[in-house]
């Protein structure tokens, strides 16, 4: 295949890069198998191996492939990328923006009284009651994450399962007394026990993303705790971060 010699090593890498991306969604690269070497791709494409690097490293960057050293390059199985600062979207429409079918299942939602720790997490008094939510988020049917979300009941005594079933913060916003604010999360690496295995379909101690959310409302009063565990195979996070020159004074 011969590729347009005048071209920028930039449109050159990018369309050797859209060609491979194709290649593997029509499934002549299937999930798992090798891509062809560096010297192959620079026969198939007529282009020089530093734009078959530039190409493969930026499949590696969106997450088509991966390298192993000494062995070559996989496809990998595809992760759905989600935005953690300053969020475009909710779950539904950036999984439907990477064209993926989006579904929300709930488990369990009842009304339980607050632990010591749950009313530490909330800042509400011992022994209130509080929403307990359980569920399943589901990207082409596959599961991609379990959540359980703890609401304060008497700021939310209108949820329902089948509200569960929507966007939370979503549900938050359309409350005329409630105006979710802030939300402040932690990201760690976690080892799955018997119950996030279970739900996620993986095996116990297999490594999962886990991130533990504190959302406020605009009178920084607390609305929901909650933690969720990623399948470690299928999510990955942008983290974007936007710096401004210091303006000069006098």
């Amino acid at each position: 295949m011969n590729v347009n010699k005048k071209g920028t090593d930039q449109s050159l890498h990018a369309f050797v890069k859209q060609e491979l991306v194709t290649a593997i969604q029509q499934g002549v690269y299937p999930v798992k198998s090798q891509l062809p070497t560096e010297a192959e791709l620079c026969k198939m494409y007529d282009v020089s191996r530093t734009t078959i690097r530039n190409a493969l490293q930026q499949l590696v960057i969106d997450g088509y492939v991966e390298r192993i050293q000494g062995r070559g390059t996989f496809v990998a199985s595809r992760r759905v990328k989600q935005t953690l600062s300053a969020t475009q979207g909710n779950y539904r429409e950036q999984l439907q923006l990477q064209g993926k079918k989006p579904k929300i299942q709930v488990i369990d939602l009842k009304v339980v009284p607050s632990d010591e720790f749950l009313s530490a997490m909330l800042e509400i008094e011992e022994n209130e009651p509080i929403h307990r939510l359980e569920r399943i988020r589901y990207a082409d049917d596959a599961p991609l994450q379990y959540e359980i979300a703890y609401l304060p009941w008497r700021k939310t005594t209108w949820l329902t399962k089948e509200g569960g079933e929507h966007s939370l913060y979503q549900l938050l916003q359309s409350q005329p007394d409630l105006s979710l604010h802030q939300t402040k999360e932690h990201l760690h690496i976690a080892l799955a026990d018997e119950e996030v295995a279970a739900k996620l379909g993986i095996s116990v101690g297999d490594p999962c993303i886990q991130i533990e959310t504190h959302a406020y409302l605009a009178d920084e009063s607390k609305i929901e705790y909650s933690i969720a565990y990623f399948h470690g195979e299928k999510a990955s996070f942008t983290i974007e971060r936007n710096y401004q020159k210091p303006t000069k004074t006098g």
